[in-house]
């Protein structure tokens, strides 16, 4: 049996470890295995290590982690027929049954029997990932799966939330986008295309705020305390219309929420903290909160359009496979501009 490297979750609170384990080959009739061609790092991934998806997650340790991949099909189940070996893929971050509720309607997210690789199962910081025939997204041959990896998980996640967020936006709207990082610099490019309202970026590092503006932001606010009354200043004195919180820790969510108009929308998109709001403030304002995990399967098909036509660009960081420590470090030391992809 041939191996691979593999980087691994061994313990929560420790280091990840990069170890030799066995190349996945399809077993299932519908499994597909990639050739991993760039795998991206994201801020769940140092969540997972602090253990905060232990208990949603059950997942058996040692696992190898990362949820966001992109490569080229290296072997398939005798039932696949959407690839074929050597296909450029991208791959849609759930393995889903394409038979429950949720799946007959394109809701794959909310599949009934999932597997999530990189979260409840083995993910794509490694050589090799085993997926299925649903989760596989063709790409074209002139992106590269490094260039694009991150589209899977982030890119998904921040279309997901700007496309819902988009279907309310009219030309005379206002919408905040908090946070300019990994997600936020592709949820600004997805509002730009889709969306004809008035673009507002608050980031408290100006190196984000200045990406944010040459992207497609109307407004760029470094938040250094007065962010809030900046933003009211743009807004007229009352607020936006649209909130989408890409940070949704350290205080943002308050300050996301002062920045909301009377029945406006606050999507919440990155995570870590509580909303605090006493009930009278969200009834008297009729605001909404609405929650955001990642886009289907036909999101990312959307989104991989856009990209094909050049009107999301993933700005990326890349390190080699045996580097990943280093990664998650500039990662987590706010290091990283726009997205780290591991390159095995």
């Amino acid at each position: 049996m041939s191996t691979m490297r593999a980087v691994q979750v061994v313990g929560y609170h420790q280091n990840l470890q990069m170890d030799q384990v066995p190349v996945p080959e399809p077993t299932g009739p519908w499994d597909v295995v990639v050739k991993i061609g760039g795998a991206g790092v994201c801020r769940t991934d140092l969540h997972i290590l602090e253990g905060q998806w232990a208990e949603k997650s059950q997942v058996q340790l040692p696992y190898t982690i990362g949820h966001e991949n992109a490569g080229w099909v290296s072997a398939v189940g005798s039932a696949v027929t959407n690839v074929q070996e050597g296909d450029t893929v991208i791959l849609h971050p759930l393995i889903t049954c394409g038979l429950c509720r949720a799946c007959r309607s394109g809701d794959d997210v909310h599949c009934e029997a999932n597997a999530f690789p990189g979260i409840d199962t083995n993910g794509g910081y490694a050589e090799y990932l085993k997926t299925s025939a649903r989760s596989v997204v063709k790409i074209d041959s002139s992106l590269h799966p490094a260039d694009v990896a991150a589209l899977a998980d982030a890119g998904l996640t921040a279309y997901h939330a700007a496309a819902k967020a988009a279907r309310r936006l009219t030309p005379r709207d206002k919408v905040v986008v908090i946070g300019a990082g990994g997600l936020g610099h592709i949820g600004i490019q997805v509002l730009k295309a889709l969306s004809p309202a008035e673009i507002i970026v608050v980031d408290r590092n100006a190196d984000a705020v200045k990406l944010a503006l040459s992207i497609g932001a109307d407004h760029g606010v470094v938040a250094e305390g007065t962010q809030v009354e900046q933003v009211l200043d743009l807004t007229g004195g009352n607020g936006a219309e649209v909130v989408v919180d890409f940070v949704g820790e350290n205080g943002a969510t308050a300050e996301g929420t002062a920045m909301l108009r009377q029945a406006g929308d606050y999507h919440v998109v990155g995570y870590g903290e509580n909303i605090d709001v006493p009930t009278i403030d969200i009834i008297s304002t009729e605001i909404n909160y609405i929650g955001n995990l990642v886009g289907s399967y036909n999101d990312l098909c959307d989104l991989m359009e856009l990209a094909r036509r050049g009107a999301v660009t993933l700005h990326t960081q890349k390190y080699a496979l045996d580097d990943f420590q280093t990664a998650i470090d500039d990662l987590d030391n706010g290091r990283v501009r726009g997205r780290a992809i591991l390159v095995p």
